[in-house]
């Protein structure tokens, strides 16, 4: 059966581990990498973080950008004062500059210039408003704003990430920064907890926890740390999914018959059955549009995936290459499926073109889980087991830049915010 296999093969990978402490590794990188220099900031006011190394950092792990070393040059007073062709002559494309600046009400004003080097031109120039604690976060869109003058296509620096953490005895469900920073735990538990689910407006989690002894659908707050159990029935009830407008659930219930979708109002917790038959039907996931809603069944023998659309239900298969094709993601677009293909007895994260149906297996990795994609439709973050222990890793949707997010525990189960 298709969900105890992913509850065992997950419970068999928790095994004995420690505390994570995530360091990114770069295996893989653009073919043609940018060359930017990142000038240090010009600091006039109190700053929780240091936005140069912030971004350089963003920039960096990103595999497009080749970082240019500034060697300590800070931002000069203006940007008529910038020497771009002494930069040019060090090796730099594009060059960022900027200060932060006191504002009202203690607050702090962050400015940014990027600079052609080569054409000797500004390219953009953007100011800021925030706390001197919320100067990570605007680093974090700042590199958005490189990312996309420079490539043409939104960054996915500013994004949060959950997942699962497996501390010694406990289990905890944490978010932090895409770039691994600012982590907090949002929920922790003795027993298992797996499925994290972010709602479409970034501000509600769904997950699963073992408490009872069994599988329970959760939904946490991230606001105000308020959680409630939504899916407590006879059975298990797994896998949660947020429908596009963030008013119910999909998950999956096995309290007639085998495990099948229902769908679960938040409101009333009603949970109305939406796939019916003798097959073992998970992971839903919903289309942006509302129109389809993507799923895992072994209705055909082995597991693979299938879409039914909304409301009807008319159910058509969508994955055809090997026997064994779980776990379903879709891009922000919803031109693109990602999810795990088993390939020699290994398991990879590949793409699917849903247009013409061609796939493309993006990971050389042996047990992967769990694809999701950033935001901006060009990343996608999956788990996977490196060295015996499991890692958080990211890999582009051409299968050419690659990262790995190393750490002394076991992160699992990863989602990135919407």
């Amino acid at each position: 059966m298709i969900f105890r296999l992913i509850i065992a093969l997950y419970l068999a990978l928790s095994g004995q581990l420690s505390m994570a402490a995530m360091t990114i590794e770069i295996v893989g990188g653009a073919a043609n990498m940018i060359p930017v220099t990142v000038l240090a900031f010009d600091v006039g006011a109190p700053a929780a973080a240091d936005p140069a190394a912030v971004i350089s950092s963003d920039l960096g792990r990103s595999g497009y950008f080749k970082m240019v070393e500034s060697q300590g040059a800070v931002s000069p007073a203006s940007p008529q004062s910038l020497s771009l062709a002494t930069w040019k002559g060090r090796g730099a494309d594009a060059v960022v500059m900027g200060h932060v600046l006191p504002a009202a009400n203690g607050k702090v004003e962050v400015r940014f210039w990027l600079f052609d080097a080569v054409r000797q031109s500004q390219l953009a120039a953007l100011s800021y408003t925030t706390t001197p604690a919320g100067l990570r976060a605007v680093s974090h869109r700042i590199a958005d704003a490189i990312h996309e003058q420079l490539l043409g296509e939104p960054g996915s620096y500013s994004g949060r990430i959950a997942y699962i953490l497996k501390r010694p005895g406990r289990y905890e469900l944490q978010v932090a920064d895409a770039d691994s920073q600012n982590a907090i735990t949002v929920t922790g538990s003795p027993e298992p907890l797996i499925s994290p689910a972010w709602s479409p407006d970034g501000q509600k989690l769904a997950y699963v926890s073992f408490e009872d002894k069994k599988p329970v659908v959760y939904v946490q707050n991230l606001a105000d740390a308020s959680g409630r159990a939504v899916a407590r029935f006879r059975g298990s009830n797994s896998a949660p999914a947020w429908f596009p407008d963030g008013k119910k659930l999909a998950v999956t219930l096995s309290k007639d018959e085998t495990s099948q979708i229902y769908f679960l109002n938040l409101e009333t917790g009603e949970a109305t059955r939406f796939t019916r038959g003798g097959a073992l039907d998970t992971e839903p996931v919903f289309s942006p549009d509302g129109r389809w809603m993507y799923f895992t069944s072994d209705r055909g023998g082995t597991p693979q995936i299938y879409k039914a659309s909304l409301p009807g239900g008319e159910v058509k298969r969508v994955t055809f290459e090997g026997g064994y094709n779980v776990s379903p993601s879709l891009s922000p677009d919803g031109k693109t499926m990602a999810f795990v293909h088993r390939r020699d007895g290994r398991f990879h994260v590949a793409v699917m073109d849903l247009g013409n149906g061609q796939m493309q297996v993006l990971t050389d990795t042996v047990f992967d889980e769990s694809p999701s994609f950033a935001s901006n439709g060009r990343l996608i973050l999956y788990a996977t087991l490196v060295n015996g222990r499991g890692v958080l890793a990211t890999v582009s949707v051409d299968g050419k830049v690659r990262q790995r997010l190393s750490q002394s525990g076991d992160l699992r189960e990863p989602a990135w915010e919407p």
